[in-house]
C-alpha cells in the first residue's frame, strides 16, 4: 500500500563554517566561484532551497530552506568536502580547506529578510564590529547551550 503522508514545515536555516583556523583563505579571486558553486550545489539539492550566501576572507554564510528528510549534518558535510574539493582543483592543492564543525540556528519565515540582510552584508557587520553572536558561532555551541541551561536551572527556587 503506498501511503501518502501531508506535513506542513517550514525549515529556515541559517548555516555557517570556517576556514581551516579561520585563516583568511577565501580570496577575493575565489569568493564568487565558491558562492557560484554553493549556490549551484545546494539548488541542485533535493530538498534544499537557497536563499541566500555571504561571508568575509575566513567564512561563509548560508540562508536556505529546507524539506524534513533533509539531514542538516549530512548536508553542511557534503556542502563543506564538495566546495574545498573544487576550490582546491581551481586554485591549487590546499586553496581552501573547512575548519571542523558548523553553526546552524533556524529561524521563522517572518525574519528572512533580516537573516539575508545580515548574511549579505557580513563584511561591513565585521568591520563595524556588529556581529550577532548566534549567527557567527561554528563550533561547541551545543556545550554552550547545555551549559546555559545548567546554569539557569541552578537559578531556580527549590
Amino acid at each position: 500500500m503506498n501511503y501518502v503522508t501531508h506535513v506542513f514545515h517550514e525549515i529556515f536555516l541559517h548555516l555557517n563554517w570556517h576556514c581551516h583556523e579561520s585563516q583568511p583563505m577565501i580570496r577575493r579571486e575565489m569568493e564568487d566561484i565558491l558562492h557560484r558553486f554553493l549556490h549551484d550545489y545546494c539548488r541542485n539539492t533535493k530538498g534544499v532551497f537557497f536563499h541566500g550566501i555571504g561571508g568575509t576572507e575566513t567564512h561563509v554564510h548560508l540562508v536556505i530552506q529546507i524539506e524534513p528528510f533533509v539531514n542538516t549534518s549530512d548536508l553542511v558535510h557534503k556542502l563543506k568536502g564538495a566546495s574545498a574539493h573544487e576550490m582546491n582543483v581551481r586554485f591549487g592543492k590546499n586553496a581552501l580547506r573547512w575548519q571542523r564543525g558548523y553553526g546552524v540556528a533556524s529561524f521563522a519565515r517572518k525574519n528572512l529578510a533580516a537573516v539575508l540582510s545580515y548574511v549579505q552584508k557580513q563584511r561591513d557587520h565585521h568591520g563595524r564590529g556588529t556581529t550577532r553572536k548566534i549567527l557567527e558561532q561554528s563550533g561547541p555551541i551545543l556545550r554552550a547551550a547545555s551549559q546555559r541551561q545548567t546554569e539557569m536551572d541552578s537559578e531556580k527556587p527549590r
